[in-house]
């Protein structure tokens, strides 16, 4: 499988589309801000054409993007392959069945949920996690756990940024293959 790779130029546009905001949710903490990714035109299409061209050849069925900033590049990427998108949401957000996980938090605990019939009963299914950044990996280890539950095939975990400062991706290689656009 021939994947198209980016060159440090196509990184660095992507880095420089994403603004920095400190003591952002409270001090100490330097806060990934993507929107400013998603106006800019050009960095938004050069993500998304990158992942195109690297799931296109996976024989995808479903995109599964974390609720929020998932959905919006799992709802475009599914969209550019011709499939499926379904949505890992918080708690209480679902409207019918659903299949609950827990996960810890630095400062409690939280809990997302997908439709028991997300994957419309296939077991065969091929399903991409999507979310925008890992740090420490809880919420999309739980969302994996969650597409696990319902007996289909986890492909990847696929992230535009990985904050390497406390290991996510190494905890959630445990459970599926990662792939992350961006290391930081």
């Amino acid at each position: 499988m021939s994947l198209k790779k980016l060159n440090e130029d196509d990184k660095r546009l992507l880095l420089d589309s994403i603004r920095d905001v400190e003591d952002f949710p409270k001090p100490g903490i330097i806060f990934k801000d993507i929107t400013t990714l998603l106006n800019n035109k050009e960095a938004f299409a050069l993500l998304m054409q990158h992942l195109e061209d690297r799931y296109k050849e996976y024989n995808l069925d479903y995109i599964a993007g974390i609720d929020s900033r998932g959905f919006i590049f799992g709802a475009a990427l599914a969209d550019r392959l011709g499939i499926g998108f379904v949505p890992v949401r918080k708690k209480g957000k679902l409207p019918s069945t659903t299949v609950c996980e827990k996960y810890e938090l630095e400062y409690g605990f939280d809990e997302i949920e997908l439709h028991l019939d997300a994957f419309r009963g296939d077991t065969h299914a091929r399903v991409l996690l999507i979310d925008d950044i890992i740090v420490s990996g809880g919420t999309a280890y739980a969302a994996a756990n969650l597409i696990n539950k319902l007996n289909v095939d986890l492909v990847e975990m696929c992230f535009l940024m990985n904050i390497q400062i406390l290991d996510g991706a190494q905890k959630l290689k445990k459970v599926a293959p990662v792939y992350s656009v961006l290391d930081v």
